[in-house]
This record gives structure tokens, C-alpha cells and sequence, in this order.
């Protein structure tokens, strides 16, 4: 019963997530149709191009068009590229996914391995040192990492590439090799609020009286680990990517523009330059779609982590 109200909130959700967004672009200053127009177009011409766009219409009149034609999966035509919206997001989606699922996958294994180690060792040097990573990696920018790590390891070292991109048909390990800065730049907030959530979980079961009575029965710290620890530090770890999906697809802006990456990122930047409208919505009804959906996989999770959350 749970399942069916999360899905019959979600159109909900979309439809007032895209008509603010709708609102939103509309009240910005300037207007495509003069720029599409033509330096040289007289007032008729910029009419006729208002026109020709259906832009001339009410702005309800012009949002429902635009829903009833993406709830059939039609997107539109972008306004400043000869292309259809469907087609030109397919065309940016591959970097900014494999930004976007690495990421969520180096903060979710090395943010919990992180977290545990520092919630075992409490109050001794790993804690301690976990602790200030933690700090650090919160409040150092993501696109200052980015720099930092581009400056160092492809400008200085000449390790790896500091921009662009390489789709994985061509080149596994240059797909690989392009994705690695941009990748620990985007998963850095991520990896250190995983470790620190996850050490608070940690350290707050292992001080439960099961796992004392577990030790005094002479069960290793390994042991204690995987049986008690690991479980219930999951539910952390999965709370914390769920809820950092929205700004992780957010840094993919500010990561692909740092590392020159042609991805949704970059489209997003350019379409809110230009007005096009229609790029706009279908990239934000895509990243809402996802964000929807994540976090209803999120609270499905819990369960299956541990049988007691649903309790």
C-alpha cells in the first residue's frame, strides 16, 4: 500500500517540478525569438518566429501542449538546434551517467569502508584521522577539487588527461582514464558525509549489549563486523546516496564545465543560455524522473538491509 502512494505522488511531484521550472524560464530576461531571428530582423520577422514557436501564446496554453506531448515520450524540437530533444539528450547521456553511477559507486564502497574503519578503531588514529578527512572533503568545493586535481595530476605529473572524453566503444581505458579526476571531484562531498554517517552507525551499534556479549564470547573484531556492523551501517550508506542524487546530477555541471566534458552537464548550460526551452524541460523532467525513482528504490531498500526498518 506504501509502494502505491510513492507512485501516484510521482506525476504529481513531476508536474509541479516542471511547470516551476516552466515559470522559471519564461520570467528570465531576453527573448529567443529575437535571437533566433537575426541580428538584421525587423519586428515582423521576430513576430513570425514567436509565431512559427507557439511562443506568442498564453504560458498555460503552452505548458499543457508541452506535457500531453512528453506524457506520449515526445519531447519536442529543440529551438536552437535542428535536432529533437530525445535525440539530443540520448546524445549527452552516456558521459554524465558514467560520471554520475562511478561517482555514487566510489562514495558508497570507500565512503563505508572509511566509515567503518573509523567507527571500529573510535577514539584512536584512524578515527581521528577519518574525522578530519571528512571535514575536509565537506567543505572544499567540488570544482575546487577539480582544479586541484587537474593542476597536480595532469598538468604537473602528466598522469592523466585534464579534459574531455572518450565514450567506452572506443576505449575502455580511456574511458577510464578521462573519468578518474572528474570522477573523485564529484564524489568527494559524497564519499566524506558516507564516512561520517556510516562511522556514527558504526560505533553506535558495536557499543550495543549484543555486541559486548559477542566479544566476551571471544568473537574476533572481523567477525563482530560482518555479522552486527556491516548490516546496519548499510542503511546509512543508502540514505546518504539517495538523498545526494539530486546534487550529485546538480556538480555534473560544474564537473563537466572544469573538465570539458560534452555531457547533459553542458547541454544544460548552454539550452539556459539560449532559452531553449524545450532542452531545459526534457533534461529536468529526465534528472526528476531519476531522482524520483531513486529515492523510491532508496525506501524499498531498507527492508532488504535490514528486515527490522520495516518493523
Amino acid at each position: 500500500m506504501e509502494i502505491l502512494k510513492r507512485l501516484a505522488i510521482v506525476p504529481v511531484l513531476f508536474v509541479i517540478v516542471s511547470f516551476g521550472v516552466f515559470v522559471l524560464i519564461d520570467l528570465a530576461p531576453g527573448d529567443v525569438a529575437v535571437e533566433l531571428a537575426g541580428q538584421n530582423a525587423t519586428d515582423a520577422d521576430v513576430e513570425r518566429v514567436r509565431t512559427d514557436l507557439g511562443l506568442d501564446q498564453p504560458l498555460l496554453t503552452r505548458y499543457g501542449s508541452w506535457l500531453g506531448d512528453a506524457a506520449q515520450g515526445d519531447l519536442g524540437q529543440s529551438l536552437t538546434r535542428n535536432q529533437g530533444v530525445g535525440d539530443l539528450i540520448g546524445s549527452k547521456l552516456e558521459p554524465t551517467m558514467s560520471l554520475a553511477v562511478l561517482s555514487l559507486a566510489i562514495a558508497g564502497i570507500f565512503g563505508g569502508l572509511l566509515g567503518l574503519l573509523a567507527g571500529v578503531y573510535r577514539g584512536r588514529f584512524p578515527d581521528r584521522a577519518v574525522s578530519i578527512f571528512a571535514s575536509a572533503g565537506i567543505a572544499m568545493p567540488q570544482f575546487w577539487v577539480g582544479l586541484l586535481l587537474v593542476s597536480f595530476f595532469a598538468l604537473d605529473l602528466a598522469w592523466l588527461p585534464a579534459t574531455g572524453y572518450t565514450p567506452m566503444s572506443e576505449s575502455i581505458t580511456e574511458w577510464a582514464r578521462h573519468l578518474i579526476l572528474p570522477t573523485i571531484a564529484l564524489s568527494w562531498v559524497s564519499l566524506a558525509e558516507v564516512a561520517r554517517h556510516v562511522r556514527s552507525a558504526s560505533a553506535e551499534v558495536l557499543e550495543k549489549p549484543h555486541i559486548l556479549t559477542a566479544r566476551a564470547k571471544g568473537l574476533g573484531t572481523a567477525t563482530v563486523v560482518r555479522r552486527h556492523v556491516i548490516r546496519n551501517a548499510g542503511i546509512p550508506v543508502v540514505t546518504v546516496l539517495g538523498t545526494r542524487i539530486a546534487q550529485l546530477l546538480g556538480g555534473t555541471v560544474v564537473i563537466e564545465t572544469v573538465f570539458g566534458i560534452q555531457g547533459l552537464g553542458t547541454l544544460t548550460v548552454q539550452s539556459v543560455l539560449s532559452r531553449d526551452m524545450p532542452v531545459i524541460l526534457g533534461v529536468v523532467a529526465l534528472a526528476t524522473a531519476v531522482v524520483l525513482v531513486i529515492n523510491l528504490v532508496v525506501d524499498l531498500s531498507y527492508g532488504l538491509i535490514d528486515p527490522r526498518a520495516n518493523a
